[in-house]
């Protein structure tokens, strides 16, 4: 079974949160976007940093400075972003017997979660933050808050 982590969770919704807002201004500050999505600012100015970093974001210092899209933004797959903040994905841990399961000895569960893993891997690799921005919500910003 796969879950996602925290820093995939907050590195996702910081860039859709710039993504969405960016449109109305050049750049986002990591207060503001802390503040509106209910997560600690230091722990989401480490990840804004690594999205920075690697390229999925620009970044510009000072009193006007904030995040603001690239060319690489819209396009990033979910799955790029995964791999970012979580390194490679260990989906072949198996939920009922870690460690024993597998295709030569499979366990009750292994051949649908099997075929789970495979949809979602799909899912991950075929969609992009462009893609979730065009969800047509006119709730967007209220949809990837906690509060």
């Amino acid at each position: 079974m796969y879950a996602f982590s925290k820093s995939f969770g907050y590195a996702l919704r910081g860039i859709l949160y710039v993504a969405a807002t960016g449109n109305t201004r050049k750049r986002i500050q990591v207060d503001e976007i802390a503040c509106n999505l209910s997560v600690p600012k230091h722990f989401l100015s480490k990840i804004m940093k690594t999205v920075v970093k690697n390229e999925i974001l620009n970044s510009t210092k000072g009193p006007y400075g904030g995040f603001s899209l690239n060319d690489k933004t819209l396009s990033t797959t979910l799955i790029t972003l995964i791999h970012i903040m979580n390194g490679a994905i260990e989906s072949s841990k198996c939920a009922l017997l870690p460690g024993k399961c597998n295709a030569a000895n499979p366990c009750p569960m292994h051949n649908k979660m099997d075929a789970f893993r495979k949809e979602l891997f799909q899912v991950l690799t075929c969609t992009t933050i462009g893609d979730l921005l065009n969800a047509k919500n006119p709730d967007f910003i209220k949809s990837i808050t906690t509060a």
